[in-house]
């Protein structure tokens, strides 16, 4: 099978030919997946780039693939041949305190992480444990079901982090909008119920979608120096009660906090995004954050519980992913220059050679 293959920092992702996983390679509590649609994430660059090193090389990146059940495990029933599934790509050792709270994302010890650390889904098939094989509905289409892996999942951990309560009149914030941003926008308006949700995206077709999915206001982020003063206009002063940064800049990072910045008064700032090298470092003073009494939390992937629901809500047509472009596989550098360029509103998603819609 085809597949795209990292073989370290700061060398270029090829497209190669390796061996397709048999049932002779499963353990008896894993299966086959044949994929067959598989996203691109801003991840498989900032593998490219170094900004990820986590040195296992060689790999197969991915970990937003979607696909069919062809082969099961010694203890897997083989009814599950045939189910359409999404794959949860954290593996975690089961036996530490947060593989046991159900925080595998977290587990210190992985025994696998799905285009990270072990053979992901941009190629044709992937092995993976029938607990990560999650069912989705017949009535989602690969393509549109792809995106949940990641997009989808980070947005319903990350509200999770944030504390968002519709019960508190809150003012929430998404700066940067694509897959992770758009999801956001749809689980705080029609699962959370927030009355007030803004997004700050460079991009006008982006801030347009954002408001085609509900958010209330959307400010122009192409000059980062203007956001803060504009979401302080947005909020009559007082800024946002909870913000989502899923860029990570500095320029991004600097215009949330500080006396004036976006974050009002015991606002919740949830880290999503991140660039690399000490330009992009999280630096504030801390005496703004103790008198707003601020909080800080990072959000890393999710866990196998929000897939589900991720799942869930878009099965429920709560969350609808948004698709920019599907590209066949061996076309995945020109979806990668796409996203590095920030030229894409949605996801790209890439079929395998068998792929279909």
């Amino acid at each position: 099978m085809e597949a795209v293959r990292y073989h370290g920092p700061n060398e270029a992702l090829t497209f190669e030919t390796v061996p397709i996983p048999t049932e002779a390679d499963l353990s008896p509590d894993e299966v086959i997946v044949r994929v067959e649609a598989s996203a691109l994430c801003h991840t498989e660059l900032h593998f490219a780039d170094g900004t990820l090193n986590l040195g296992v090389k060689p790999i197969t990146l991915g970990h937003e693939a979607v696909g069919i059940i062809t082969a099961v495990g010694s203890n897997i029933p083989p009814s599950r041949i045939g189910q359409r599934v999404i794959n949860y790509y954290y593996v975690g050792c089961t036996n530490c305190r947060w593989c046991n709270r159900g925080d595998q994302q977290l587990c210190p010890n992985l025994k696998a992480e799905h285009g990270f650390i072990s053979d992901g889904g941009l190629a044709g098939y992937i092995r993976t444990p029938s607990r990560n094989a999650v069912v989705i509905p017949d009535s989602l289409e690969f393509v549109d079901a792809a995106p949940i892996g990641c997009g989808v999942t980070t947005a319903v951990h990350s509200a999770k982090l944030g504390r968002v309560d519709s019960a508190r009149d809150e003012c929430v914030l998404v700066y940067g909008c694509n897959g992770v941003g758009f999801g956001l926008v749809q689980l705080l308006k029609n699962v959370y119920g927030i009355k007030n949700v803004g997004v700050v995206a460079r991009s006008e077709a982006k801030r347009k979608m954002a408001i085609e999915l509900g958010a209330d206001f959307a400010i122009d982020g192409t000059d980062s120096s203007s956001v803060a003063a504009a979401v302080r206009e947005k909020t009559g002063g007082e800024g946002v009660d909870v913000l989502f940064e899923c860029v990570g800049t500095r320029d991004t990072l600097d215009s949330c906090v500080g006396w004036v910045g976006a974050l009002g008064r015991r606002g919740r700032l949830v880290l999503v995004g991140y660039h690399q090298g000490e330009d992009h470092e999280f630096r504030c003073h801390p005496i703004p954050m103790i008198v707003y009494e601020q909080t800080v939390v990072g959000s890393v992937g999710a866990t196998l519980d929000d897939l589900k629901e991720a799942v869930k809500y878009v099965g429920e047509g709560k969350i609808r992913t948004v698709v920019d472009s599907i590209i066949s596989l061996n076309e995945f550098q020109t979806g990668l220059d796409k996203i590095k360029s920030c030229d894409c509103v949605g996801k790209i998603v890439c079929l395998p050679c068998h792929g279909r819609r």
